[in-house]
Order: C-alpha cells, then structure tokens, then sequence
C-alpha cells in the first residue's frame, strides 16, 4: 500500500496470511497463496490458490484453506511463470 506499482521481478511476501484485499492499492496485482513449508526443503512450499490480475480497491480474496502465506507479484507474473495449484515454490 502506498506504492505506485510493483517493478518486474518485485514482489511483496506475506507469511501467515490466509487472505488479502486491495483497500488502499494503487495498482492491481497477482496473488500466489502459498502452503506450509516442504519437510524436504524448508524454503520451498506447495502453491494452494492462484489469483489472477485482482483489482485496486475491489480485489478480494477471501481465507485460502491451507495457506500459510501469500505472494503479492506484478500482474503478468501467474501468467507468464505458468504458476499452477500444485507447484512447488522456493522462498530464499
């Protein structure tokens, strides 16, 4: 919040969170909503919901079962990395 825009490769991490709205951003963005941590590799967690281009001031996402965090990305981003419920993530 306060930002104009996030940059190519920018994003925000939100550990913890369940689910997110848009009030007070400037700026749509895509969300990654993120599981617990791999007992393999601590850093990496299972994408649980992919939410695509929400909208300043009206996107909202209510509670995600299963997360543990959320990736706040560039719109473009779900699209272009072809992100999909299942994949693996690796944080670090």
């Amino acid at each position: 919040m306060g930002r104009p825009s996030l940059g190519d490769g920018e994003g925000l991490w939100l550990p913890d969170s369940n689910g997110i709205h848009m009030m007070f951003m400037k700026f749509p963005i895509d969300a990654i909503f993120l599981g617990q941590p791999s007992a393999d590799d601590p850093l990496a967690r299972p994408v649980v919901s992919v939410h695509r281009g929400l909208r300043a001031w009206t996107g909202l996402v209510p509670f995600v079962r299963g997360a543990h965090g959320v990736l706040e990305l560039p719109v473009g981003t779900i699209e272009a990395s072809e992100t999909a419920v299942g994949d693996l993530v690796r944080l670090g």
